[in-house]
């Protein structure tokens, strides 16, 4: 079966993020304004060709825990469907 990872991580709410602070106080010179946090992460899709949907979230999880996050200032959700 194939199925479709649609993962989205972000920095944990506890720390600092630079890139958001520094998004959010510039808003205002765009014309946005009403803005009082952003917070900016990646979202990543993948393919998996799995025998069941419990494998195919197996590889997903240990994907997101050993590759694409840093569980120590990440964290991850994702949402999983078959194709």
């Amino acid at each position: 079966m194939r199925f479709i990872a649609e993962i989205d991580v972000m920095p944990h709410k506890e720390l600092l993020d630079p890139q958001g602070k520094t998004v959010g106080k510039n808003m205002h010179h765009i014309g946005i304004e009403g803005v009082s946090d952003v917070r900016i992460g990646k979202h990543i899709q993948m393919i998996i060709e799995a025998s069941n949907e419990s494998s195919a979230r197996q590889e997903v999880e240990k994907a997101c825990q050993k590759i694409l996050t840093n569980p120590i200032m990440e964290g991850y959700t994702y949402v999983l469907t078959a194709q």
